[in-house]
């Protein structure tokens, strides 16, 4: 039964560095180029070319590290991991293997209402293999991605669900996009995950065998590709089968995974340092030179927003998970003097907008100045709340401010008390039979007549002046 059981998990992300060059030659690390045009000598290994590390996959690395609060080494060493594969051109691949340039960090995320820590084992620096694409009885090789900086984030195996995995594979996201380390594009193969699974009885010390399931590139296909082997493993054991160590693929079709290869070992990799590479020597002063640039990151963000906006934890979490949104938010909030609404504003109205669009907040048709200016009009009673909904949809289109959109469209809120009394008594006198009810105990039917002079008006009634004079109305 499932709930004997508890999964051990573990994550392996692969971060593709932002670079403009390679991490061992000056070769274009730009995406979309044509087939094999981002190479040079050494991307092919040809006879003689040699590698040197590229400065700024140091600094994103280290950079990376301080964020997920890990260790900086000193000294860490570039080694030769020895497999042979089509589309990796020297038959092995230039990574660290015993002296990783970071080690021994964390991650704090939310999963829901609960705060989850996953310890990082190791963060190490690699290249990319080019890629192969196959065609029924012959396969092409693309070695533009052959070299790209790659940063390997290798957790503990804290992880207690595929959900848990599937958030903390999101706040390592956002933790490099908010570092413009990488641009965490899951679709061009920028990050990837492979994953870590092994299933152990709830009494046991020992963890079980470990399968890993390479290169997946959704976190919804990450907590259903766990689920599913989760799932798989405790079926074999109970059924008297053994679990062997091996890499499995995922198929997003069938929502099963199906072995790919054995699993090698560490050794059959036959690590050995590279011969044509210096250790990476890192000063205190170069580690702190790093520090300095460090931005805000999401989680003091959503912590700062709380404190200085007095926005609930829910609203600062969610405002906080891109950068561009939270800088987006920040900027209404100043700018119209009302946090809260420019909270309500971005997470209900705005994002619907951009989600049914398909958009991002960078290209959003409303700025976060006229969003503001919005804000303000309903602040000032010049407009409704559901009125400002009607010039919001306008202003998807329309790029002229709001103020000057509510007086084109006569849409000022109306505040005149006998305007708004001469509708009320027209509305009570129309429904004599709703407020002998009202009148009886039916207090629901209050919203009857609110929404009767709300039409009657077009919605522009002032919705606080409908209220006091329809209470006192309805007293008889």
């Amino acid at each position: 039964m499932l709930s004997d059981w508890k999964p051990v998990i573990g994550l392996e992300i692969h971060a593709q560095l932002n670079t403009k060059s390679k991490i061992f030659c000056n070769d274009s690390t730009e995406f979309g180029k044509g087939d094999n045009q981002n190479i040079s000598p050494v991307s092919l290994a040809l006879p003689g070319a040699l590698p040197v590390v590229n400065k700024m996959a140091i600094e994103n690395s280290i950079k990376t590290g301080l964020a997920l609060n890990c260790e900086i080494r000193r000294k860490s060493v570039f080694s030769r991991k020895n497999y042979f594969y089509p589309d990796l051109p020297k038959g092995y691949q230039i990574s660290q293997f015993d002296e990783p340039i970071c080690e021994g960090g964390y991650v704090d995320f939310f999963v829901g209402e609960e705060e989850v820590r996953v310890g990082i084992t190791r963060a190490h620096m690699e290249e990319d293999a080019g890629k192969s694409t196959h065609h029924g009885d012959y396969s092409l090789i693309n070695l533009n991605r052959a070299g790209i900086p790659l940063l390997e984030i290798v957790s503990e195996p804290d992880i207690k669900s595929a959900l848990h995995a599937a958030e903390y594979a999101r706040a390592v996201r956002q933790i490099l996009k908010y570092l413009n380390v990488c641009d965490g594009n899951l679709e061009e193969g920028s990050l990837r995950c492979d994953c870590n699974v092994s299933v152990m009885k709830k009494d046991a010390t020992e963890f079980g065998t470990r399968v890993e399931i390479k290169n997946i590139n959704s976190f919804r296909f990450v907590e259903k590709a766990i689920d599913y082997e989760i799932s798989r493993q405790i079926e074999v054991i109970e059924s008297g089968g053994e679990i062997f160590q091996e890499t499995r693929l995922f198929d997003s079709t069938k929502n099963k995974t199906y072995s790919m290869r054995k699993k090698e070992q560490a050794h059959d990799y036959r690590f050995f340092p590279d011969p044509d590479l210096l250790p990476v020597i890192i000063s205190e002063k170069w580690i702190e030179d790093v520090k300095s640039t460090l931005p805000e990151l999401p989680k003091d963000m959503a912590q700062r927003f709380q404190d200085e906006y007095k926005i609930p934890k829910y609203d600062a979490f969610v405002l906080t998970q891109e950068k561009e949104l939270a800088n987006y938010f920040e900027k209404v909030a100043k700018e119209s003097n009302n946090p809260k609404m420019a909270s309500n504003w971005v997470m209900v109205e705005l994002q619907r907008e951009l989600n049914e669009q398909k958009i991002t907040i960078e290209n959003s048709p409303v700025s976060a100045q006229r969003l503001a200016n919005l804000i303000k009009l309903i602040d000032t009673k010049i407009i409704s709340g559901k009125i400002a909904k009607k010039v919001f949809s306008i202003m998807l289109t329309d790029e002229k401010d709001p103020k000057m959109i509510v007086e084109e469209q006569g849409l000022v809120q109306i505040s005149d008390t006998g305007t708004i009394e001469k509708m009320v008594d027209e509305v009570i006198a129309a429904s004599p039979n709703q407020v002998e009810q009202y009148r009886g105990g039916k207090d629901k039917l209050f919203g009857y007549f609110v929404g009767q002079i709300m039409k009657a008006s077009k919605g522009q009634a002032n919705p606080e002046m409908i209220n006091k004079l329809l209470k006192e109305k309805l007293k008889g």
